[in-house]
């Protein structure tokens, strides 16, 4: 792993807590040093109970996972964070493998990067996935039996609590605030993660179809997100096509 120029560009005015769950130590301790002179505040565990030990006693604010881990893997790991917490999560990936990917966003992963990677790549996506969680002032949307409440970073259906992560919180919100628009791909793409995506990723259609399956929305008779087919998402809110 190349350590980068190390400039503090970016430096986050409070200690965000970062938690790394990965067995390679000797990455640990590069990343916690490299993170430090981003304003981070680093714990690395190398074991996938150490980490679920960490994130009960002293919930971090982000967690970095690899998906090859002993005894337990990172989807594991994930899936288990997931039954508790909406804490964003970013999954590191052998390098090629989709599938991982795949199965981690749909676990509830906020973003994956794969292995190896620059670790400035790195700082970029945690900073994004960070905004992404970030206050955005008091706004409250409501489009027929849907309610988006951008201050508490929540939705609900019916009255009904939506356990959405941070990822589909924004997809959601996205395509809410642009209702009536269809939305590419690639507009989505940059809209979430703030860096350029790879063009065959489907990324977005498994964010999408988490979504619909919280909302529980039909892809071929939608009620609030349209598929706009070789384009990409529309949220009508209301009737369906």
């Amino acid at each position: 792993m190349d350590s980068g120029s190390g400039s503090a560009t970016g430096r986050h005015s409070a200690r965000t807590r970062v938690l790394i769950i990965d067995d390679d130590e000797r990455l640990n301790a590069l990343l916690t040093e490299y993170l430090g002179r981003f304003g981070f505040s680093v714990r690395a565990v190398d074991h996938p109970h150490a980490g679920l030990r960490a994130l009960k006693a002293n919930p971090p604010d982000l967690v970095i996972l690899d998906i090859m881990l002993p005894e337990m893997d990172g989807l594991a790991v994930c899936r288990k964070v997931r039954e508790t917490s909406r804490i964003p999560i970013i999954m590191l990936t052998a390098r090629g493998d989709v599938a991982d990917r795949i199965v981690g966003l749909e676990l509830g992963a906020d973003d994956y990067l794969p292995k190896p990677f620059e670790p400035r790549e790195l700082v970029a996506r945690m900073q994004a996935v960070l905004r992404r969680g970030a206050h955005e002032g008091e706004e409250i949307v409501r489009v027929g039996s849907l309610e988006v409440n951008w201050t508490t970073r929540s939705a609900s259906l019916n009255g009904r609590a939506l356990a959405l992560t941070t990822a589909e919180f924004e997809i959601l919100g996205l395509l809410v605030r642009n209702r009536g628009r269809v939305l590419s791909r690639d507009r989505i793409m940059e809209a979430m993660r703030g860096v350029d995506w790879d063009a065959y990723d489907r990324s977005i259609d498994v964010l999408v179809s988490r979504v619909r399956q919280k909302l529980g929305d039909d892809a071929k008779r939608s009620t609030f997100i349209r598929t706009v087919r070789g384009i990409g998402y529309s949220f009508t809110g209301g009737g369906r096509d």
